[in-house]
């Protein structure tokens, strides 16, 4: 019944996509255990953990992409909004995590799928307490008024860009706790420039994946497709929300997901 795996690919990337336009991540902090519990509970696919890590990652390149210019779109519409990519973290953060995640997709090849389970783990707990700090963040203002460490923003992308690399994450949900909480970007400029910074991760990520092999090309191309019918309308509504609320929606997501997938790594 490869119908029903394929519309069932189409729904994971739709719901993994659409959180990636509404808190502005990549969408692998969900779409990861959807994707390795949904289709074998079903007995539609066994998906090994780098075949989860490859669909993960493209999902993330084409759900980032279509939320980012949902973001640039909504700037040109409605520019006091309060939300825009930051063109200095973008070229900072961009580039370090773009050469993280080719090193970590390439890397992935040669892991088991069970250690690769175990790397997300760790990196959902960690992300949960980071969003647990309180936010002691700079309060919304214009693109150039925001100051920010360029040293650490570098080097932690670079980490946050192996160990995304490896999952088949854009890394956005350990990149956004630490966006938010050691840099202190403006929570909503941190949601809409996570999203370019996750786009240009998941660039390295895709090319070490092909690199790595382990790549299923039908379930990937629709969950992909899935992926940009739900980032924009994710990003429309992350307009609406108040800021505290996508700041709580994100713990609670990141929490929910973690617990999911020690109980797979632990059971």
């Amino acid at each position: 019944m490869d119908w029903m795996l394929y519309l069932v690919m189409v729904l994971l990337g739709f719901v993994g996509s659409f959180f990636s336009g509404l808190l502005g991540i990549g969408g692998a902090i969900i779409n990861y255990p959807m994707l390795l519990l949904i289709p074998s509970g079903l007995s539609l696919a066994d998906f090994t953990g780098q075949q989860v890590s490859s669909i993960s990652m493209f999902q993330v390149f084409f759900a980032s992409l279509a939320g980012m210019l949902a973001f640039q779109r909504r700037k040109k519409t409605d520019p006091k909004s309060g939300t825009f990519i930051h063109r200095g973290l973008v070229v900072y953060m961009g580039s370090s995590i773009l050469a993280g995640s080719l090193l970590g997709g390439i890397v992935s090849k040669f892991m088991s799928g069970d250690t690769i389970n175990v790397v997300y783990g760790v990196l959902a707990i960690l992300a949960v307490i980071l969003m647990l700090i309180p936010n002691k963040g700079q309060e919304q203002r214009l693109n150039a008024d925001i100051a920010f460490s360029k040293f650490i923003a570098i080097l932690s992308a670079f980490i946050v860009g192996i160990v995304s690399g490896i999952v088949g994450a854009g890394g956005a949900f350990i990149l956004i706790p630490i966006m938010l909480t050691v840099l202190k970007i403006p929570t909503r400029t941190t949601i809409a420039s996570s999203l370019a910074i996750v786009f240009i991760s998941a660039i390295g990520g895709i090319i070490g994946k092909i690199t790595a092999g382990h790549i299923p090309i039908m379930p990937t191309l629709f969950t992909v497709i899935g992926s940009l019918l739900g980032a924009p309308l994710g990003s429309r509504m992350s307009a609406k929300l108040n800021v505290r609320m996508l700041r709580y929606a994100l713990i609670v997501l990141i929490a929910g997901t973690a617990i999911k997938i020690w109980i797979s790594i632990l059971g």
